[in-house]
């Protein structure tokens, strides 16, 4: 049994991949295997409209054929028992280098027909664990739209979604550095200091809930 995550921050040991790891840590706890994955590490670039997952009769058909450092993670996702994305939020959506991800893991499952069919042949549980700076009610009220759209493609694909929100993170190791009066250093310490450990947990009881739901699925 195999849960992969997939860290779609830039920044190696923050807030996002404090998290994923934590839901590894959890999964690894019922007996999975498990791997986290720097996209910022990679070298490898979006859809390029190559069409040739939808050639007909071809090795290539639902397969991305881009040889990048991309294309041994996207083997190493299809055959991973649960997934487990992590990406900050920048400008209302998802980071460029997950996006690109997204791009490139679910083009080459959808099928054009009437129902956007998916060639992924199993269900496997599929997170999204989404950091950001606002509150949880700035969320709700200007970002939380803005994701659906690929939330229901990865439903669509894998058979499976769930989310993760963790907001008001501790953006900055010193915030008298930079200049950022929109924020409140003590409100935002407080809730790294109050909040950020549960949300820690939540992470980890993801991944203790998703190899559960793997190990059942493999029976």
């Amino acid at each position: 049994m195999k849960v992969i995550a997939i860290n779609g921050s830039p920044r190696k040991n923050k807030n996002t991949a404090t998290l994923l790891t934590k839901a590894l840590e959890g999964a690894a706890s019922c007996g999975a295997e498990t791997e986290l994955i720097h996209l910022y590490a990679q070298n490898y670039k979006g859809c390029v409209s190559c069409f040739a997952c939808k050639l007909k009769d071809s090795k290539s058909y639902g397969k991305c054929a881009l040889k990048d450092d991309l294309a041994p993670i996207l083997e190493k996702v299809s055959n991973a028992d649960a997934i487990i994305l992590g990406s900050p939020i920048y400008f209302h959506s998802i980071t460029s280098g997950m996006k690109a991800f997204l791009e490139r893991l679910i083009f080459q499952y959808l099928v054009y027909d009437t129902n956007h069919s998916s060639l992924f042949q199993r269900k496997i549980p599929v997170g999204f664990i989404y950091t950001m700076n606002v509150s949880n009610e700035q969320f709700k009220a200007k970002y939380e739209n803005n994701l659906k759209s690929m939330q229901m493609y990865i439903e669509k694909t894998f058979g499976s979604f769930e989310s993760l929100i963790v907001n008001d993170t501790y953006q900055f190791d010193n915030y008298s550095k930079y200049v950022a009066p929109l924020f409140d250093e003590k409100k935002k310490r407080k809730v790294k200091e109050e909040q950020f450990p549960k949300d820690c947990q939540n992470a980890f009881d993801m991944g203790m809930r998703f190899a559960k739901q793997a190990s059942i699925s493999a029976i």
